[in-house]
């Protein structure tokens, strides 16, 4: 089995493949330095900027790893500018979409 995901950021793709043969998995270290590093960003960061920025060195495929599965958690978006942190913890509104309608297509 195999999820592929494609992105743009400024005109250039980042591939996101993973497939079940991965040699290195990631450790609840590394992906935490990853998310911290992201929540940290005052805007939206490139890839190469977040490789910049982690405080040890991650192998490509980790960190290719590392954001696929935040985004599919729905703690990030990566979109044509970067990747932003998009997670909302804060109580106020988590109680405001606990009390909203929920509309069903």
């Amino acid at each position: 089995m195999r999820l592929q995901n494609v992105h743009k950021t400024r005109g250039k793709p980042i591939n996101i493949k993973i497939s079940f043969t991965i040699r290195h998995w990631p450790t609840l270290k590394t992906v935490l330095m990853v998310e911290k590093t992201i929540q940290e960003a005052d805007g939206p960061i490139s890839l190469s900027e977040l490789k910049r920025r982690l405080k040890t060195k991650v192998m490509d495929q980790t960190l290719r790893l590392i954001l696929a599965y935040l985004e599919d958690k729905g703690s990030i978006y990566i979109g044509r500018k970067g990747i932003t942190w998009i997670e909302n913890n804060d109580p106020k509104f988590l109680k405001m979409l606990e009390k909203g309608k929920r509309i069903d297509l």
